[in-house]
């Protein structure tokens, strides 16, 4: 998984040959609230990066949704300076700017050189080195969906739909999997496809979605959790430059609007072992002993990591009855209304599709969730429940935590959440929270004025 230094200099260098007009290189590293921080480097200092001797106040991995300091963490730290990794393999060329750019992922390492006991990325290879003592190895995919909108608002600040009709989209007639409505959106559809092409990204297909001005665009599965999670934040990030060029806006919020279908992002997960066989397929499409043990890791521990599935305010209006996103721990056979499906698909591809994240997750966060979920039941050889068949929602009572707060007060409280993601996450993550809810609890709506006024 990892390239030794002569292999990553060489790497860097036939990169640098091959881009000779790149100017600027935007060298990022992935917080923890979902944001991207880092620099940019002129390219004669490029190498340095690579070296490891560029720094970042090791709270940068910790900011809250508007970019600020967790206060009631960080100036207990003395705020110090950790250093930055670079991974070679997310150096892509970025072809929505307008001048010649690169960009890199970075992870965040201690003063000491240790491993960041924040870093997103740092955690999931935890997890994936703990997979591998076991002969296993995750193949995780990602399907991202979002919404395709104006750049402007409408006269109320609210968004305004790509795809409208003469109703203001209240028809949500979002013409699910038309060609059409895809073809009229071909310009933007093919510059996301060519730059993923530009930046290796494995799409896998481009979907219009159930919503109006809704799409989907899905990854191939990789056997490296780590450079899925990578590919899933490229992608994302793709999505948005391509859509800014073109004078759009691309969201991955979670409800952008109440009536509307919400942006969820579903993981399919699977483990391959040490022969390259995939470990849940029995040959007949129904999964191993090790399937069901999976399953049922990920159903003890959904609750504890709903407020990594489901981090913001607005992540919570996405969880209502009919809309294809789960209220409680349960699983079945290609079955759209549970949190757990395993898809029809050839016996070898037998895997788990984890429905429960928003696409406003953090990628690194919500896969770490769940692959330490599957490795729990695995290890625990826990047995999961029968399979539910029919409408899950008239079936299994409602457990999931619905609302914010809630979330966040089974998240502090978790065993599993300190075991896998260590006591320090766990306290900064909640701190971090707490902070952006009341920020939160201190803003009037203009409903409430429009109620009481």
């Amino acid at each position: 998984m990892h390239s030794t230094r002569d292999d990553v200099q060489q790497r860097l260098q036939a990169f640098l040959v091959s881009n000779p007009d790149i100017e600027i290189f935007e060298v990022m590293l992935p917080d923890i609230g979902g944001g991207m921080r880092g620099k940019w480097i002129t390219r004669d200092k490029i190498h340095k990066v690579f070296a490891g001797e560029v720094k970042l106040p090791a709270s940068s991995v910790a900011f809250d949704a508007w970019g600020r300091d967790v206060e009631a963490w960080v100036f207990n730290t003395g705020d110090g300076d950790g250093y930055c990794e670079a991974d070679v393999r997310t150096l892509a060329r970025v072809p929505w700017m307008p001048r010649p750019t690169g960009q890199v992922l970075m992870s965040m390492r201690e003063a000491d050189g240790s491993p960041g006991v924040l870093d997103p990325r740092f955690m999931l290879r935890a997890v994936m080195a703990r997979f591998a003592r076991l002969g296993l190895t995750p193949v995780v995919a990602t399907e991202m969906e979002f919404y395709l909108l104006h750049a402007e608002p409408d006269a109320l600040g609210q968004p305004r739909h790509t795809q409208g009709d003469r109703v203001g989209g209240r028809l949500n007639a979002g013409q699910t999997y038309c060609l059409y409505t895809m073809a009229t959106m071909s310009e933007l559809m093919h510059g996301i496809r060519d730059a993923c092409d530009m930046q290796q990204l494995p799409v896998d297909t481009l979907i219009k979605e159930g919503a109006p001005s809704q799409y989907e665009i899905n990854l191939y599965h990789c056997p490296d959790a780590l450079l899925a999670c990578d590919q899933a934040v490229m992608l994302q990030r793709a999505i948005k430059g391509v859509a800014r060029s073109q004078d759009l806006l691309a969201t991955f919020m979670a409800k952008p609007f109440g009536e509307l279908a919400g942006n969820g992002m579903h993981v399919h997960c699977s483990l391959l072992d040490a022969q390259g066989n995939n470990a849940f397929d029995d040959g007949t499409g129904k999964g191993t002993p090790l399937l069901r043990q999976a399953i049922a890791g990920c159903m003890a521990n959904m609750a504890d990591s709903m407020l990594l599935f489901a981090p913001h305010l607005n992540s919570y209006r996405r969880f209502r009855r009919g809309t294809h996103a789960p209220l409680a721990p349960c699983w079945g056979y290609e079955n759209r209304t549970v949190s757990l499906r395993v898809p029809t698909d050839q016996p070898a591809a037998t895997r788990i599709e984890h429905r429960v994240a928003g696409a406003d997750a953090h990628p690194h966060l919500a896969v770490t969730a769940i692959l330490a979920g599957m490795l729990q039941g695995i290890e625990q050889q826990l047995e999961a429940p029968a399979p539910i068949e029919g409408n899950a929602y008239d079936q299994v009572a409602l457990s999931l935590p619905r609302y914010w707060p809630d979330a966040l007060e089974r998240f502090r409280g978790s065993d599993f959440i300190r075991d896998n993601f260590g006591p320090e996450f766990q306290r900064v993550f909640t701190l971090l929270k707490e902070q952006e809810m009341d920020e939160f609890d201190r803003q009037v709506t203009p409903m409430e004025f429009d109620t009481s006024l």
